[in-house]
């Protein structure tokens, strides 16, 4: 079974092929998380939604005209990297790019799904050529199963969305921790997944000078990967303590999607998040955040919120953040 589907995109043949190759575009439209390697033989691996995991390697590189690559699923057995083949194919069209998808190698059961899947995306990608962002994904909104790495994976995708509208001048804005500016809360938000990265035996290189989305978006993804392949069963050696694999993968959690809470609030801008991720986040804090944390400084006392309070509200409160202003 073969998957063919062409679209036209309002870009040029270089400008659409790096929506398509480049990390921080394939975020854009396709990803919520993306490790490239772009040469023949080299392999990628896509968060394409929070638990689903795409991998392959790349057969056949065209800069500008032509992208090949074998195409699996990480969590599925039962479709190996190697068992079919996406092909994209660019050619200059008045008003823009043709990009021609093919996917071949598919079982018939598989075909469905994958029509639906590649549908929904080439829809996005044609969004993200014309507006320069397809928005925030549906399909990436709540995580099926959920657990703390599908979360994290989730709530990752939160925090990147808030951090793309954050500029310059930005940085130097208050955010609702008295001890941090923006710049300086994306600093702390650096050094803990780089922390947390180093436990689990990832080598990471944090690069302060990147753009604040792509800064950390390029430290999380191979923790998250990491995280991935150790599972959460026993401990990490945190340095400090030896702490529950779930309690790290929970603090990971915590870091992106209360932090985007933070940012969204200093940068004055909207934060929407599904009630079935931030009530599943609520949770992980209550089994986290223990009066002796709270004691040691890390957090504030918990704050309390009206019985109508929303998900979101509720979680935040629960770290010590003000609600509303003069809370």
């Amino acid at each position: 079974m073969t998957f063919d589907k062409t679209v036209v995109v309002p870009l040029d043949l270089d400008q659409t092929f790096a929506l398509i190759t480049q990390p921080e575009r394939l975020r854009r439209w396709q990803t919520v998380a993306a490790r490239v390697d772009l040469r023949a033989g080299g392999e990628y691996r896509w968060t394409v939604t929070p638990g689903h995991h795409a991998t392959g390697s790349f057969t056949e590189i065209e800069p500008g005209r032509r992208l090949a690559f074998t195409w699996g699923w990480e969590q599925n057995k039962d479709m190996a990297a190697s068992d079919s083949v996406v092909t994209l194919t660019l050619e200059p069209v008045d008003g823009g790019t043709s990009v021609r998808l093919t996917h071949a190698g598919l079982a018939e059961q598989q075909e469905a799904g994958h029509a639906e899947g590649w549908n929904h995306y080439l829809d996005r990608l044609v969004a993200a050529a014309t507006a320069g962002d397809a928005g925030a994904d549906p399909w990436a909104a709540a995580p099926d199963p959920i657990n703390e790495l599908t979360a994290a994976d989730t709530t990752l995708a939160v925090l990147q969305r808030v951090l793309r509208s954050v500029t310059p001048a930005g940085l130097e804005t208050q955010t609702p921790c008295a001890d941090y500016n923006a710049g300086q809360l994306l600093d702390h938000v650096a050094g803990s997944i780089s922390g947390i990265g180093q436990a689990l035996g990832v080598q990471v290189s944090d690069d302060a000078t990147k753009a604040p989305e792509a800064r950390i978006a390029d430290l999380a993804q191979p923790v998250l990967e990491a995280f991935y392949r150790r599972g959460l069963e026993g401990t990490v050696d945190m340095g400090f303590a030896e702490l529950p694999a779930t309690m790290v993968a929970s603090i990971l959690n915590l870091e992106f999607l209360v932090h985007a809470w933070d940012f969204s609030k200093a940068l004055g801008t909207d934060l929407t998040v599904a009630d079935a991720l931030t009530d599943y986040v609520e949770v992980l804090a209550q089994q986290t955040i223990s009066e002796q944390v709270r004691a040691g400084g890390s957090f504030a006392p918990a704050r309390q919120v009206a019985e109508t309070a929303g998900s979101l509200e509720r979680l935040v409160a629960f770290t010590g953040r003000a609600v509303h202003a003069g809370a």
